[in-house]
This record gives structure tokens, sequence and C-alpha cells, in this order.
């Protein structure tokens, strides 16, 4: 059936009508970055070669005066008996774009937080809020001009938090860890 062209004007300015609500509503349902205060901990089996590797993961998310501080640890347990643990903290500060956070890793000879220099072999770190995933990505440029992006996915879960970290090489997916970290 075709409606008069009357008719189908209306149906149109209705469902703009319609996506600008939704879209407004969406909005309003986004994170802030005190829904991810708070310490959380779990485990996770990682496939490393012919092993998997038993690994435990905590991140802490704490407000600060000017952003936010991410600290997170891993810790993992070789089939060999060898432990190794890794710990990083890093403060963000808003940037002009909405929801989008710069890592402040270093002061410059003013005093003021900086980003790390990746074309010194430095990780270039910022992180994003969009509606309940909080995403630190870590960018690493090697010496050959190849790189590496990290991404910590967390997002909000009913008990703590959802964790889809990827790691990209030029390309190619390196490992993928998904597992929930419970709220402390």
């Amino acid at each position: 059936m075709r409606l008069p062209t009357g008719q189908m004007a209306r149906l149109r300015t209705l469902g703009a009508a319609a996506a600008v609500l939704v879209s407004c509503a969406t909005a309003g349902l986004a994170a802030e970055v005190s829904d991810f205060v708070g310490s959380y901990m779990g485990t996770a089996e990682v496939q490393s070669g012919d092993e998997v590797q038993q690994r435990e993961l905590s991140v802490e998310v704490a407000e600060t005066k000017q952003g936010f501080r991410v600290d997170w640890t891993t810790i993992t347990y070789r089939g060999d008996g060898r432990v190794k643990e890794a710990a990083y903290s890093i403060n963000f500060v808003p940037s002009d774009r909405d929801d989008v956070f710069a890592a402040a890793m270093t002061k410059n000879m003013f005093g003021h937080d900086v980003q790390l220099n990746p074309m010194k072999g430095e990780p270039f770190v910022w992180a994003r809020i969009i509606g309940d995933t909080m995403t630190v990505f870590s960018l690493f440029v090697d010496d050959e001009g190849g790189y590496e992006i990290q991404e910590f996915n967390r997002t909000l879960a009913e008990g703590g938090l959802e964790l889809d970290f990827l790691s990209v090489r030029n390309g190619a997916l390196r490992r993928r860890i998904e597992t929930f970290l419970e709220r402390q």
C-alpha cells in the first residue's frame, strides 16, 4: 500500500523525532567515572603457545582531583612453576572531547601532566567511556615502525566488571582474554 505524500512526510518526521528521543535516552544512560570506582579481582586461563597459563587479574579505579587513576596487576603462573607479575598505574585527565581522557604519565618542564612519546618507544595511552564500558588503549611503536595496540574494555556488570582484553600487533590478533572481575 502506498501512502499519500503528506502522510509519508509525517511518518518520516515522527521517525526522526523517535530517533532523537532514543539517542537522548541512550546518552542519559552513559556511565560516569564514579560508576567504575572500586577494586575488582578475577582469574583467567590464557593460551600461550602450547601451554595454558593461569592468571590472576586485579584492577582498581579511583577518582583523583583532576580525573581518575586506573591501577591494574596481572600475575601469570607458568607451567614450569615460574610466576610473573606486572603492575601498572596510570592517571587520566579529561581531554577536549567528551568522555575521552588523556593519560597523565609524566610531567613536562612546566610541571604539567603530559602523555608519553610513542616515537621514543614509550606507550601512548588514553581512555574513553562509551555507554557502560571504560576502555583503556595503549599504543606501542616498535623500532621498525610496527605497532602493538592493547585494548582493555571494562564493562559494568552486576557484581563487578566484564573484562575483554585484546592485543593486536601489526593488524594481527595476538591475544584475547575475557573474564569477570568481581567487585571487592
